[in-house]
């Protein structure tokens, strides 16, 4: 397990765990965190209005004559909204970001409470943020983690109200070295 960096994190969002490992066809990430949802992104949940989060991993190599070398990238986009006929939540995981025009190709599960649908919110298992071959490149590597709530995807009067809003602001940031022991 993984856990060195340095960590910026808002009021909201704790990073409890995070793992980075290596296997024959790639690397893979790993991470818990730990938040509540503020008062304003629930109440606006149980009006019908999808929230969006997406985590961000990009591994650079480092390079001292120029700028970091982005050696991969994978995005997660996750997208969570109440349905209130049914009563139940459904939750969207997509590697492209999810629009309302069509969900493309999606993960969708269903919950029965808030609670179990922002505990699959919070949970990130084995997710392949990179292959053997862009790992290859060799020299000091660098994972950036971000997790945060998307609040671009929100319909615009919400952008509006959301924008200084630190109830909107749920976000954490990791960086890895990925040249340690532990990883390899």
């Amino acid at each position: 397990m993984l856990a060195l960096g340095e960590a910026r994190a808002s009021t909201h969002v704790e990073l409890t765990e995070l793992q980075v490992e290596r296997a024959d066809d790639g690397l893979y990430l790993s991470a818990r965190l730990r938040f509540d949802l503020p008062t304003v992104v629930e109440d606006a949940l149980y009006k019908g209005i999808a929230i969006h989060f997406v985590a961000d991993a990009e591994v650079l190599r480092e390079r001292w004559y120029w700028y970091d070398q982005q050696v991969a990238a994978a995005q997660r986009y996750v997208r969570i909204a109440y349905l209130p006929l049914t009563r139940r939540w459904r939750m969207n995981v997509a590697s492209e970001p999810i629009v309302n025009s069509g969900l493309g190709v999606t993960l969708t599960q269903h919950y029965d409470t808030l609670a179990e649908v922002m505990a699959a919110v919070q949970r990130i298992s084995r997710w392949r943020v990179a292959t053997t071959a862009e790992l290859e490149q060799g020299g000091r590597q660098i994972l950036h983690f971000r997790f945060r709530l998307d609040a671009s995807q929100l319909p615009r009067t919400f952008q509006i109200g959301a924008i200084g809003d630190s109830d909107w602001a749920l976000t954490v940031q990791r960086r890895v070295d990925l040249t340690l022991e532990g990883v390899r």
